[in-house]
């Protein structure tokens, strides 16, 4: 038998996290085993799905690691509409299914509360198909439903605490659970591995398999992901948008190292491991039950080591991006023309280790490549300060001397200005650093000053000091 598993996002909106761990398990596992990954996309909710939502997963999928060519799909729940249909009849047939009429309203007067389930009122009126009424699945009196699930054992649910459950609305449509089935019987899925928010729902399902005659798949629910207040992860609240970190600068082979740590463990003492040992070494039976704590802290921190880790050209590409204005939230401070491609090679060593996401590139290289730095008037007020103006003049001078425009030069023309004045050279370079990049930390100043050039240097040198006057 071929294992065949499945994704099956709702294009409501972005891509979460959630479903972005969920969609790396499946597609390895399947791997693993040999078999197929199907992407069904459940857009028969017309009302809140957007075309744009579906090209959205696919790319979000794509940037993961997930290539459209490794997977089965896209599949759509709508195009399987008379498969539907054609189950909840013969459930109907079948005996399984019946007809009911009862408004929320008239269940909650009979039972007296709003919270309490369906009543059964219907169950044996033997009502026949009608408008307005929905089909309501025969819930077993007695016994039990086991649900084998690879990560949480046997969850056991009690049938008479299961309520009849509708399976078709009163236009005749199928609810998420007899579609969700339908679909996974028509396709052939024979594992489902997905979040435990819909365990709830598997006695339920496993319940409609059954009376269609079907052996259920295998059942593995992951941990639910929550947040540092251990709270689900919510759209409405947190940063969950895979999108939303692939616009800031998250590399993919870190966001999905870190997805897949949510509830598992590689061996050893170690998190940052390479692709191929997860690939080998993740096991759906070692997923740990317990909710799994998004650390977006240590996402960062996570994103940071695989950005020092890159080649030094791969570096320079992977922020181009972000230097050049394509394929960003927000352009740069500066025209694509102004970018200076052999200024950034010279100073991206410097710069890639101290970024901890690519967007991060933009404010440690700014001052190369604007007409005149972006003052932060904060720094400004902090390191212009008595004697700032005397100490610029000396730099200009002692700059405008200089026979060898480099950083060594730099740096101890600059370490002499300052202990002319009795400051070592932290404080006798924040005034030149404000007055050449605006700010008063970034990447090593003289290094700095030498990839920017003499006559640049000078002329912001001299600018500031105008100011002061």
């Amino acid at each position: 038998m071929t294992v065949r598993v499945r994704f099956a996002p709702s294009p409501t909106g972005m891509f979460h996290v959630g479903g972005a761990r969920s969609a790396l398990q499946n597609w390895i596992f399947a791997k693993q085993q040999g078999g197929v990954f199907v992407l069904r996309v459940e857009d028969t909710d017309a009302a809140r799905n957007k075309p744009e939502w579906t090209e959205g997963i696919l790319s979000a999928l794509e940037w993961i690691g997930i290539a459209r060519d490794t997977y089965e799909g896209p599949y759509f729940q709508s195009a399987y509409a008379g498969e539907h249909r054609a189950a909840a009849g013969r459930l109907y047939d079948a005996g399984r299914a019946y007809y009911c009429d009862c408004t929320r309203e008239a269940v909650q007067a009979r039972t007296g509360s709003q919270y309490q389930g369906y009543d059964g009122f219907c169950r044996d009126r033997g009502l026949p198909p009608g408008e307005g009424r929905a089909l309501r699945f025969r819930t077993p009196d007695e016994g039990t439903t086991v649900v084998v699930d690879l990560i949480r054992g046997e969850p056991t649910f009690e049938n008479k605490l299961i309520e009849d459950f509708v399976i078709a609305r009163g236009d005749g449509s199928p609810v998420f659970l007899l579609a969700n089935v339908v679909d996974d019987l028509t396709m052939g899925i024979t594992h489902v591995i997905r979040a435990e928010e819909h365990l709830p729902n598997t006695p339920k399902q496993q319940l409609l398999w059954d009376a269609l005659g079907v052996k259920p798949p295998v059942w593995a629910h992951v941990p639910v992901v929550v947040n540092e207040k251990r709270q689900k992860l919510s759209k409405r609240r947190d940063k969950v948008a895979l999108e939303a970190y692939r616009d800031e600068g998250y590399l993919a082979a870190a966001m999905r190292n870190y997805l897949m740590l949510l509830g598992w463990a590689p061996s050893g003492d170690r998190e940052i491991v390479p692709w191929s040992v997860i690939e080998e070494e993740f096991r759906l039976t070692e997923v740990n039950p317990s909710p799994a704590f998004f650390d977006e802290k240590k996402l960062r921190a996570f994103n940071g080591e695989y950005i020092r880790a890159l080649p030094v050209d791969e570096f320079v590409a992977a922020c181009r991006p972000w230097l050049t204005g394509t394929g960003t939230i927000a352009p740069p401070p500066w025209q694509p023309e102004e970018f200076d491609a052999d200024a950034f090679a010279a100073v991206a060593p410097l710069a890639q280790t101290r970024i901890a996401v690519l967007s991060e590139i933009v404010p440690n290289v700014d001052f190369l490549f604007l007409a005149d730095p972006l003052i932060d008037e904060a720094a400004w007020a902090k390191a212009m300060k008595e004697g700032a103006a005397e100490l610029l003049d000396a730099a200009v001078a002692g700059y405008t001397a200089l026979e060898s425009w480099d950083a060594e030069s730099l740096k101890s023309t600059l370490e002499a200005v300052g202990a002319e004045r009795g400051l070592k050279l932290g404080k006798a370079q924040a005034p030149v650093r404000v007055a050449v990049t605006g700010r008063t930390v970034g990447l090593p100043l003289f290094e700095s000053l030498e990839v920017l050039g003499r006559e640049r240097t000078l002329a912001r040198l001299r600018a500031a000091r105008l100011r002061l006057v």
